[in-house]
């Protein structure tokens, strides 16, 4: 007779770091079958707003210009992206969306909802995306300068 489930009994804390290795190990392997990186994805998603600069993309993505450059290399070669001179500052490259830009990650979009090798079983896709929104926005702030509600009273 098997005893209960380990995993139902470790903290909250080891399940998220868990669920999110294999969450983003699966989900790399998935991007990658498509030509697509983590950071590849996060420019085809800003770029659905219409054209940037290299740079734009970096600060949307939270990443260095050099590795935005990289990543717009990559999408270039694999068609996603078309790069081309900024016509006000000849300095800058624009990136654009392309078609197949737009097919690629609007798969990856859906292949996140409803795939469940992608993400795992997920009961309420919307519902746990709320709750990792509110957890990420709640512990992502600066705390040393945020006013957090004593818990106290």
């Amino acid at each position: 007779m098997a005893g209960p489930d380990p995993v139902a009994s470790w903290p909250t804390g080891r399940l998220l770091s868990v669920a999110a290795r294999l969450v983003e190990h699966s989900w790399q392997e998935f991007l990658a079958t498509r030509g697509l990186t983590h950071a590849g994805l996060i420019a085809l998603h800003l770029l659905r707003e219409g054209p940037r600069t290299q740079r734009e993309l970096a600060h949307g993505a939270k990443v260095t210009d050099q590795t935005m450059s990289r990543t717009v290399e990559r999408l270039h070669r694999a068609g996603f992206v078309e790069r081309g001179t900024d016509p006000v500052d000849r300095r800058r490259t624009v990136v654009t969306l392309t078609d197949r830009g737009r097919d690629v990650h609007a798969e990856a979009l859906r292949a996140e909802r409803d795939e469940p090798e992608v993400l795992g079983a997920l009961r309420d896709y919307e519902a746990f995306r709320l709750q990792l929104v509110e957890l990420v926005t709640a512990l992502g702030v600066d705390r040393s300068t945020a006013a957090r509600p004593d818990p106290r009273g």
